[in-house]
C-alpha cells in the first residue's frame, strides 16, 4: 500500500480517452487511478493523501518505450537493468520493452525469468523482455515461443538483426498467429547496402563514406508484408526511416495484413547532415535519412500512418563509438531524451501533442499487450507529470543512464518530465 495522492490544476491528456483538459486525478492506496479528469475534482479526497498542485504542468499516461537495448546479461559496462530503468524514469519512461540481444541472448525461458527477477529486484519502472525468434539469433531453428511467451515474453524479435530465412518466418507467424504473439523484426537487409556506414547519397560522396540505398530497408519489408498477410499473423515492422516503408505497409494493410510499424525517435529528429565531420555518435541503423525523408515521415507521424515512436536506446562505450566513423559501431542511448526531442515536433507545430503521447505511450501499449498507455479510471497510477516549456541542455554529466553516447549532446532543448510515478509511487523527480 502506498499514501494516496492528489494531483491538482493539472493539464490532462490522455489518449486513450481523447482527453485533453485541466483537472485532477486521484490515486488510491493500491496505486490505481481512482478519478482523472475535470470532474475528479468533485470527488472526495482520500484520507490521508497527499495533494500535489499541478499548476502549469501536463499529466500524461507514462510513456512506454518498446525498442530498449540492454547490457544485462553479459555487457553491463554498457547498461544494466537498473541503470537503464533510471535513465527511463527521467524520460518519463514508465515501462519498456528489453530486446533478446544480450550475451547469452534470451532465446529460453530460463533467460526470460531471469530478466523478470532482476527487474522485480532493481528496476523502477515495468521492463518486459522481449524473446528471440531463432536460436542466437542467428540460425534458423525456432524458438519455443508458446512456452516463452507463457514466461513473460511480450513479443518475438531477432533485435538488430534481420530474418533471411522466408520459409523460417512464414512458420514463424504461422505458430506464433495461434496464441496471438508479435513478431517484430527489423528489416536490414544483409547483402545490399552491407558495407554501407550511411545514407546512400551525394553527402556520403563527399564524406568519402560507402552508403546504404533505401532499397535495403524496402526489399525485405516487401517481403515480410507479404508473409504477414500469407499467415494473417501480427507483424511490427520495428524501424522503419523512409517514406517509401510507410506507403508499403499502407499497401499491406489494404491488403488485410494485421502490421503496425515504429519510428526512431532520432530519424524524426535529425538528418544525414548531422553527421557533420564524422560524428560516431550520429552512427546508427537505419542510417540517418535526408532532410526530406525524415519530413515526410514526421508527417506520416502525424497522420497516424506510423505507429509509435521508440527511442531504440542502445548504449555504447568508448572502445566502440569513439572510433573512426566507418570503424564504430552503430546505436545511440536514447531513454532520457525521447521525450524531449518528441516535444520539439509539437513546439514546431509538426505533431499535436495528443498525438505524439498516444504515439509513445497508449499505442505501443495497445500494439503489444501491456497494461499501462491510459489514466482511466482502475489503471495503474503511472503517470509522468511534463513541463512543456522548461528549458534544459543535455550534458554527459546530467544523464543517468552508464552509456553516454547520445547524438543530443550539448543540445538545448525545451520540455521534459519533472516528475515520473510507477503504480503511484515517485520514481524520479527534478
Amino acid at each position: 500500500m502506498i499514501k494516496p495522492i492528489v494531483f491538482k490544476n493539472a493539464r490532462i491528456i490522455d489518449p486513450s480517452r481523447k482527453l485533453d483538459e485541466t483537472g485532477t486525478i486521484i490515486v488510491g492506496a493500491d496505486g490505481k487511478i481512482i478519478a482523472a479528469g475535470a470532474d475528479a475534482r468533485n470527488q472526495g479526497v482520500p484520507e490521508g493523501a497527499e495533494i500535489r498542485d499541478c499548476s502549469g504542468l501536463t499529466a500524461i499516461p507514462g510513456l512506454v518505450d518498446a525498442r530498449v537495448f540492454v547490457g544485462e546479461p553479459g555487457a553491463e559496462h554498457r547498461e544494466t537493468i537498473a541503470s537503464a530503468s533510471r535513465a527511463a524514469a527521467a524520460g518519463g519512461i514508465t515501462s519498456f520493452i528489453m530486446m533478446p540481444e544480450t550475451d547469452p541472448v534470451i532465446d529460453d525461458v530460463a533467460l526470460v525469468e531471469f530478466v523478470k527477477k532482476t527487474a522485480r529486484d532493481t528496476a523502477v519502472v515495468n521492463v518486459y523482455p522481449a524473446a528471440a525468434l531463432t536460436k542466437g539469433m542467428t540460425t534458423s531453428e525456432m524458438t519455443e515461443m508458446g512456452l516463452l511467451q507463457q514466461s513473460g515474453a511480450v513479443a518475438f524479435t531477432n533485435g538488430r538483426h534481420g530474418l533471411k530465412d522466408s520459409q523460417v518466418l512464414r512458420r514463424a507467424m504461422t505458430y506464433a498467429r495461434e496464441f496471438n504473439a508479435v513478431i517484430a523484426l527489423e528489416t536490414r537487409d544483409p547483402y545490399l547496402g552491407a558495407n554501407g556506414v550511411m545514407n546512400e547519397g551525394l553527402l556520403a560522396s563527399w564524406l568519402g563514406l560507402s552508403g546504404i540505398p533505401k532499397e535495403a530497408e524496402l526489399i525485405p519489408l516487401e517481403r515480410d508484408l507479404r508473409i504477414a498477410a500469407l499467415t494473417r499473423g501480427l507483424y511490427h515492422a520495428a524501424q522503419i526511416s523512409v517514406p517509401e516503408s510507410v506507403e508499403a505497409i499502407e499497401l499491406a494493410r489494404k491488403r488485410g495484413a494485421n502490421v503496425t510499424c515504429a519510428i526512431s525517435i532520432n530519424h524524426l529528429s535529425l538528418n544525414e547532415n548531422d553527421i557533420g565531420e564524422y560524428r560516431s555518435f550520429f552512427k546508427l541503423y537505419p542510417p540517418l535519412r535526408s532532410e526530406d525523408d525524415r519530413m515526410a515521415m514526421v508527417q506520416a507521424l502525424a497522420e497516424g500512418r506510423i505507429d509509435i515512436i521508440v527511442s531504440s536506446h542502445d548504449p555504447q562505450d568508448v572502445d566502440t563509438k569513439r572510433l573512426p566513423f566507418a570503424e564504430a559501431a552503430d546505436g545511440a542511448s536514447g531513454l532520457e531524451t525521447m521525450l524531449s526531442a518528441a516535444l520539439r515536433l509539437h513546439h514546431a507545430g509538426h505533431v499535436p501533442l495528443m498525438r505524439l503521447i498516444e504515439a509513445m505511450s497508449t499505442r505501443p501499449a495497445e500494439i503489444f499487450g501491456l497494461p499501462g498507455g491510459t489514466l482511466k479510471p482502475g489503471a495503474a497510477a503511472d503517470i509522468a507529470l511534463v513541463d512543456l516549456d522548461e528549458p534544459w541542455l543535455v550534458s554527459r554529466d546530467s544523464l543517468l543512464g552508464r552509456s553516454k553516447n547520445t547524438p543530443f549532446e550539448d543540445a538545448r532543448f525545451s520540455g521534459r518530465a519533472v516528475a515520473t510515478y510507477v503504480g503511484g509511487r515517485l520514481i524520479h523527480s527534478l
